[in-house]
């Protein structure tokens, strides 16, 4: 049987589990130049809540009724095109389903990448080695621009993105300061990743918290969240700070501006006279660095200097529940959906 999971209408606000619909059907068979795969693992990620709605973006929304988007971990079934065999175990992007026919190709979406599973995991190419890594190194290095000594704070910071920026910014020589969702994580950034010290978000006194735990000021600013958080981080920042901007999931389920005094004039200002450098970036548009991030990280993870932590999620079914969960904080690690065996 082939299950898939699509959009079954567009959210207004925050998803619900109304917004996914499952359905089956029978397995495809490949065609002349296609391959049959089976997913193994799939990825959920924050920017998937971006593709269930129809507003201008940098990438196409999932259509109603169509499967929705994600990286995936298969193996190949059947084969009718060059260079792939039964038994092969691939990186790609095929989706929330069981099954899927395509035409290997060039363009990131057709692209089908080869993994070798006693190199490491194979889930671990949805994480640490995969896009999310990617991210955090492109982010941190070629935006952040970190110098030894300096102060880095990473917001989200046990998930894939942040907790893999904390840990090359320790690399680096900086003092890191995370932020994250309750005591567990900040004792797991601390503890386990290294980082310097961790903050709650929920605290009421974050903004103080945070000050304290940065008495020098701030000097990258690794943007993940948005909302109350960016607020706390902005008088902190040093003359010259850079803010990569990887995500705002504080904003992703907006229907309308937020209640409150408008802040802009705080954060222009201090982008005037701090002379901050702050640059959104989208990792797809980043893969000419793929050959340096892999031979590093590969490096920095087999010599444990680069810890990860997946949070998994049994049977393709439980996909919409563990997404939503994502967007309200409540996982952690690494997302990732095991399909099959």
């Amino acid at each position: 049987m082939h299950r898939r999971v699509v959009l079954a209408q567009r959210p207004v606000g925050v998803p619900t589990l109304d917004s996914f619909r499952l359905e089956d059907g029978p397995v495809p068979t490949a065609g002349d130049g296609e391959v049959l795969l089976q997913t193994l693992y799939l990825s959920l990620d924050p920017y998937m809540r971006g593709r269930m709605s129809d507003g201008p973006s940098y990438a196409e929304p999932v259509a109603v009724g169509g499967v929705m988007v994600g990286g995936t971990v298969s193996r190949v079934l059947e084969s009718k095109a060059a260079g792939f065999q039964v038994g092969d175990v691939v990186l790609g992007n095929t989706g929330w389903q069981t099954h899927a026919v395509m035409k290997p190709g060039a363009t990131p979406m057709n692209s089908l990448v080869k993994l070798d599973p006693k190199l490491a995991p194979a889930s671990w190419s949805l994480g640490v080695l995969g896009m999310p890594g990617l991210t955090a190194y492109v982010g941190l290095l070629d935006l952040g621009q970190p110098k030894a000594g300096e102060t880095v704070v990473v917001a989200s910071a046990t998930g894939p993105v942040g907790a893999t920026v904390g840990q090359i910014a320790k690399l680096k020589g900086c003092r890191v300061v995370g932020i994250a969702g309750g005591a567990a994580k900040c004792d797991f950034a601390v503890k386990e990743l290294g980082f310097d010290a961790c903050i709650d978000h929920h605290r009421e006194d974050l903004a103080a918290a945070l000050g304290e735990a940065c008495p020098k000021g701030i000097d990258v600013y690794f943007e993940n969240v948005g909302g109350k958080v960016l607020q706390a981080v902005v008088p902190l920042f040093n003359t010259g700070a850079r803010m990569p901007v990887c995500g705002v999931i504080a904003w992703y389920n907006l229907t309308r501006l937020p209640e409150g005094p408008d802040l802009t004039p705080v954060l222009m200002r201090n982008i005037l006279t701090k002379r901050l450098k702050v640059q959104g970036f989208i990792v797809s548009d980043h893969y000419d660095r793929l050959g340096a991030f892999h031979r590093d990280m590969a490096g920095w993870v087999h010599a444990g200097q680069v810890k990860y932590r997946e949070d998994l999620t049994l049977g393709l079914e439980n996909a919409p529940a563990a997404f939503l969960g994502l967007l309200k904080g409540s996982n952690f690690g690494k997302v990732v959906v095991q399909v099959a065996e």
